[in-house]
């Protein structure tokens, strides 16, 4: 029997009504072709599959779950040793990135199954374009500390790397994290907030910490958000 494939499918950053805007057509083909749906939720999992034309009716194509609560690798990929072809989806952006979907890819190839990847937005990448600063070396931290003494000192360590530093918190304390921000790096640190990306609300401010400190904060309290910063000067 042929081994199965895993194909990793990129997501939009927000709800928008059209994604041709955002996904190559190739990923249209490539849901058509699945016979599954890995998801981080049953509800993000139904959402993506009703922007595209399938086979099946998106409700009845299965969705398995994939997130800290539901981690069985092994019966994830049963279909795929079967034969079948499935797909992973993050809810937002690509998959494998600040999500657990490189443990499902690490364990497919240990079992030699296909793997494909397709592009697609990422905010990860999107805000470094936007952000003026340097692309040539940077580091993704993923999510900063919740206690605040520890994402203190985790925001210290970031500003004595000369590369750009890029990071995200959970939306409720965007507000709480930017405040810290632009309180404790030096005034010619350089720093960039992006918020909503690829969706008509988006925004984008970077700029020195000595023009922050001058200027009213934007308001990105439980906005999708992403935070860079440089101190290579």
């Amino acid at each position: 029997m042929s081994r199965g494939k895993l194909l990793l499918l990129p997501n939009l950053l927000g709800d928008l009504p059209h994604h041709e805007l955002f996904l190559p057509a190739s990923v249209d083909k490539a849901v058509e072709s699945i016979a599954g749906l890995i998801a981080e939720s049953e509800k993000g999992g139904r959402r993506f599959l009703s922007r595209f034309k399938t086979e099946k009716r998106p409700h009845e194509i299965p969705i398995a779950l994939l997130n800290k609560h539901h981690q069985d690798i092994d019966f994830l990929l049963e279909p795929l040793q079967d034969g079948e072809t499935w797909g992973l989806v993050s809810d937002a952006g690509l998959p494998c990135v600040a999500d657990p979907g490189a443990l499902l890819v690490a364990r497919a190839r240990e079992l030699g199954l296909k793997i494909q990847a397709f592009v697609g937005p990422s905010s990860v990448t999107l805000s470094l374009m936007l952000s003026g600063f340097t692309g040539q070396s940077f580091h993704f931290h993923g999510y900063l500390p919740k206690d605040p003494k520890a994402r203190d000192q985790k925001i210290t360590n970031m500003e004595k790397d000369r590369s750009t530093q890029i990071f995200i918190e959970a939306p409720h304390r965007n507000q709480k994290t930017l405040e810290a921000l632009v309180g404790s790096l030096r005034d010619q640190t350089k720093l960039c907030v992006a918020w909503d990306l690829t969706l008509p609300s988006q925004g984008i401010v970077s700029q020195n910490v000595a023009v922050w400190k001058k200027s009213p904060l934007p308001n990105v309290h439980k906005k999708p958000a992403i935070f860079l910063l440089n101190a290579n000067e």
